[in-house]
């Protein structure tokens, strides 16, 4: 028995420092649209207004999910009549991941070794420059496919993920990166596309990931995006 403890307790130990993360939280360092780097602090954005709220049928799950008593700093609010909602699992070689283990892909592998680790943003340009997730980069699911009008953005885009490019539109994979992609929500269509391109040129598939909440999940639990306009955070 005691030697069962000694083992699990290192495993206790890492699955409650997951979970403190966003608690606890770590600074990253993020590359604006400018080339300027700003440094971030990730943490969960708890207002003093929302620390006591009771979790009682009073507070919660009256018509839009909070009660007109709840301050409006502790409410989060989406549009989600638009797209398609996406299934669970992309496929059995993709793993979805949840906040906590996008936040351990932050602080332990994409900032520590960003040679070897990604976190993509699917949106459109335009989306990407209102909020992201810190330390996110551009690269919009309708620029990874080859198209003779775009072929730089095209290239650059693979670049960036670690690939070389060799003949006949064929890719060397030794140094692709291992990616976590996101888009908007649950509905949103872009990372799911993103992903599909990436497997049609032969991207290695046991190097993506998948963060299906995207956005919308990432502020309904009060985490923190940056505008890429400014660096402002929110």
């Amino acid at each position: 028995m005691r030697v069962f403890m000694i083992f699990l307790f290192p495993i206790l130990l890492f699955s409650s420092s997951i979970i403190n993360l966003p608690y606890s939280g770590f600074e990253v360092e993020h590359i604006l649209l400018d080339g300027s780097r700003k440094k971030v602090f990730i943490q969960k954005s708890q207002p003093k207004e929302c620390i006591d709220i009771a979790m009682s049928s009073q507070n919660f799950w009256s018509g839009d999910f909070a009660s007109k008593n709840i301050d409006q700093k502790c409410k989060k609010e989406f549009i989600t009549t638009k797209g398609i909602i996406q299934p669970i699992n992309f496929n059995e070689n993709i793993k979805t991941l949840g906040e906590l283990e996008v936040l351990e892909f932050i602080k332990y592998k994409s900032s520590q070794d960003p040679d070897k680790y990604i976190l993509v943003d699917s949106r459109p340009l335009s989306w990407y420059e209102d909020i992201t997730i810190p330390t996110a980069i551009s690269i919009p699911y309708d620029e990874l496919e080859a198209d003779e009008m775009f072929m730089d953005e095209y290239l650059l885009n693979l670049q960036k993920l670690g690939l070389k490019e060799l003949q006949n539109g064929t890719f060397d994979f030794t140094n692709a990166k291992t990616l976590v992609l996101f888009c908007n929500g649950i509905w949103c269509v872009q990372s799911s596309r993103a992903m599909q391109k990436l497997i049609d040129i032969g991207y290695p598939q046991d190097k993506i990931m998948w963060y299906r909440g995207g956005i919308s999940s990432w502020l309904s639990v009060g985490l923190p995006v940056i505008k890429n306009k400014n660096g402002k955070i929110r």
